[in-house]
């Protein structure tokens, strides 16, 4: 994987932010568990391990002293591409650094964190928007600053509901709480839903795959991207 980060780097506040109560979050009793398909992140002679923490290293060179919490959409043009597993590793990757992360699986068509940590998915993000419930922040067994908010149940108004303003809510509840909020989105090509995530969020990494997103995917949601004013922090070629 390749990461080709787009603007100028800035240096990160090193000073941790005291986390704030969790006013959203409540945990159920059974810890989400990583899979194998996980298991570069934790190897450090794995070369997918090293990519993943540099590209971590560049998005928080990327931000402003002072900005708060970084809260970032990963999008990409199809199915395929490597999204749902890269935005599982760079949370993974941000927890590492003992500071609390939140992953979001805003996916509503075809949800894959509950699969890629063994996570129960009865109830997430779909139910906590539609009923306005508190929302299942599961604690991730041997990363204790990580949180999985899984999609939940697949309903029948995706758009419908990330438009909803109980999703923005939620989201600047999530700004409060955690450090970092990473989310995981629906392919852009097929579905508008990763636009409405992208136009809420603002900062979104794109991510393609060599050899198999066409390129006239990638323009197409780079142009769409630049349309509602979203800031592209970084863009990713995946190898993997």
């Amino acid at each position: 994987m390749n990461a080709g980060l787009t603007g100028e780097a800035r240096g990160d506040d090193d000073a941790q932010r005291v986390p704030q109560p969790t006013r959203v979050a409540r945990s159920v009793a059974r810890f989400a568990r990583p899979t194998p398909r996980l298991a570069g992140v934790y190897d450090a002679s794995d070369p997918r391990c090293e990519k993943i923490r540099a590209l971590r290293t560049e998005l928080l060179l990327r931000r402003e002293p002072g900005d708060g919490a970084e809260v970032i959409a990963l999008l990409s043009p199809g199915t395929g591409d490597g999204r749902s597993q890269l935005a599982a590793e760079l949370a993974i990757a941000f927890a590492q650094l003992d500071r609390p992360t939140l992953l979001v699986d805003a996916d509503l068509r075809h949800p894959s964190q509950h699969l890629l940590f063994a996570a129960d998915n009865k109830a997430g993000l779909s139910q906590a928007i539609a009923h306005g419930t508190t929302p299942y922040f599961q604690p991730v067994e041997g990363l204790r600053h990580l949180s999985l908010l899984t999609a939940g149940p697949t309903p029948d108004n995706a758009l419908e509901l990330l438009l909803n303003r109980r999703f923005a809510a939620l989201v600047e509840e999530c700004r409060e709480s955690f450090d970092f909020v990473v989310l995981d989105t629906a392919p852009i090509t097929e579905y508008s839903d990763g636009l409405a995530v992208a136009s809420l969020i603002k900062r979104v990494l794109v991510l393609s795959r060599a050899r198999h997103t066409p390129y006239k995917e990638s323009r197409d949601m780079l142009r769409r991207l630049a349309a509602i004013r979203s800031q592209i922090v970084g863009a990713v070629i995946n190898h993997f």
